[in-house]
């Protein structure tokens, strides 16, 4: 089967000729409709991610049930499903108490489901999605409508389940607080989505692109900055304030969805007193960044990471997927392309140059 295979730092091949097992107990057998393409898949390519080789690639898909492995119940031949990366265990303390994110059997999964020349290939986030046929535990196979198109379904997985997540669930933004969002990708988009959604009174977007205004304003950004012309801090704050000091010091949230510590500083200048900043992006294993202290312990500020967004998969796919049918959430708007496996090299040139809100593969 068709299959896009990670041969180590800077090699990905499109191959033909993948095997995948059949699923084992707890475990179920999906054909792949569709995939998104994440930056999170050229970090492995580029090395920022270290993941053995060889692997399959993909972490965003949605398709349809194939078969069962034993002692599956909640899921039926012919389900359509969007995918997840969390292979949580379902029974842990933080499991049972709602927090899936922070179970430890979802660190590190590097199964090894599939097999080509008879050498085994692991997969990637515990999920495998640039491929025909993956196996996943079941619990990482949300049932979803299946009036819903699965090249539209498959961008919940990652970019949704992150970007909005990281607003509802980890920061929990309230009405009528502001907001700073660093980097308009895929996952900037869905956390300007997700800031409109929590009501948010002003939503900034920076990027140095200036290109990606138009988008970013129509996923919910009130205001752009074009962070290449530099002082973004200081221009945020005035945005804020309106030019009236007594209106604020700066914004009550700054989203860091480039994985940078230049960034990172950034948005932690940005914040006015009380303010929170929320780390998204991903960066390499061993980066280290210095903060200033004393913003923090003065004017109570705070730094938080998000795995994930914090995200409940069995009920926040759901219920995206729910606000999509309503046309709250937008994720028709979010895929820009589609390509065929094979174009993989167009598509993630496409995705490095900034050409793409989310680019998803058809299988």
């Amino acid at each position: 089967m068709r299959a896009l295979m990670y041969e180590g730092p800077g090699k990905i091949r499109y191959v033909e000729d993948m095997e995948v097992r059949d699923p084992e107990a707890g475990e179920v057998l999906v054909r792949i409709a569709a995939s998104g393409i994440c930056h999170s898949d050229i970090s492995v390519i580029n090395g920022t991610i270290d993941w053995p080789a060889p692997a399959v690639l993909g972490h965003e898909g949605a398709g349809v049930v194939e078969k069962l492995g034993p002692g599956v119940t909640d899921l039926a031949v012919g389900d359509h499903v969007a995918l997840h990366t969390l292979a949580n265990c379902g029974r842990c303390g933080p499991c049972e108490s709602g927090r899936p994110t922070h179970c430890r059997q979802s660190y590190g999964n590097r199964a090894q489901p599939f097999r080509r020349n008879g050498e085994a290939v692991s997969s990637f986030a515990a999920t495998s999605t640039f491929v025909e046929k993956t196996v996943v535990k079941s619990n990482q196979a949300v049932k979803i409508d299946p009036t819903v198109p699965l090249d539209t379904a498959c961008v919940v997985g990652c970019g949704v389940l992150t970007g909005v997540g990281s607003v509802v669930n980890r920061a929990r933004v309230r009405p009528g607080e502001t907001a700073a969002v660093f980097g308009i990708g895929g996952i900037g988009l869905n956390v300007l989505q997700g800031l409109r959604l929590a009501g948010a009174s002003r939503i900034i977007a920076i990027d140095l692109l200036p290109s990606r205004e138009q988008k970013a304003r129509e996923f919910g950004a009130t205001d752009f900055v074009d962070a290449s012309q530099g002082d973004t801090p200081r221009r945020i704050k005035d945005i804020v304030s309106d030019g009236n000091p007594d209106h604020g010091s700066g914004v009550d949230w700054a989203f860091e969805c480039v994985g940078s510590t230049r960034v990172l500083k950034d948005a932690m200048d940005s914040l006015g007193w009380g303010g929170n900043c929320v780390m998204v992006g991903t960066t390499a294993a061993g980066t280290t960044a210095e903060i200033s202290l004393t913003p923090l312990a003065f004017v109570d500020r705070g730094v938080m990471g998000a795995r994930y967004g914090a995200s409940r998969p069995h009920q926040d796919i759901p219920a995206y997927i729910a606000q999509y049918r309503q046309g709250k959430l937008m994720l028709d708007e979010l895929v820009t392309q589609r390509y065929d496996l094979k174009d993989f090299e167009q598509a993630f040139h496409d995705l490095e140059e900034g050409k793409l809100a989310r680019g998803v593969f058809v299988l």
